[in-house]
């Protein structure tokens, strides 16, 4: 080796290094898991109680467009009203939770506090968040 040469960094292996991080945290990103609670924007209340989720609760929720959601399924009118149907079944006192986005439509809510009744399920709240202080 004379001292005319230079020693020369080798870029090809480099860049399939980088590529194969890049590939990883493409990967690793879409199996990330998606989340349960849909993004609403609920209206604010002055008198909001904070309460723990139960297990048993069925949610029940509303986006702006007026869509039904039970958990984080989109459903159908006809596919809830069997569902409270068969929760009214099993136990007449099962809580149900219906969040609503602020700017969902009013007949949306009362159509499920209407098919709740009917079912003969009482125990039906309406999630609000907590006036910022």
């Amino acid at each position: 080796m004379g001292e005319d040469e230079q020693i020369e960094v080798q870029m090809a292996p480099l860049i399939d290094c980088v590529f194969l991080l890049l590939i990883f945290f493409l990967v690793a990103t879409t199996l990330k898991k998606i989340e349960k609670e849909l993004p609403l924007d609920l209206p604010e209340a002055a008198a909001a109680v904070s309460k723990q989720t139960q297990d048993n609760m069925t949610i029940v929720s509303i986006d702006r467009s007026g869509s039904l959601y039970l958990g984080s399924e989109p459903v159908g009118q006809g596919y809830l009203g069997r569902k409270l149907e068969e929760l009214a079944g099993q136990d007449v006192n099962h809580r149900i939770r219906i969040d609503a986005d602020r700017q969902a439509p009013m007949w949306a809510a009362v159509q499920i506090l209407d098919m709740c009744s009917f079912e003969g399920l009482k125990n039906v709240g309406i999630r609000t968040k907590r006036e910022p202080e």
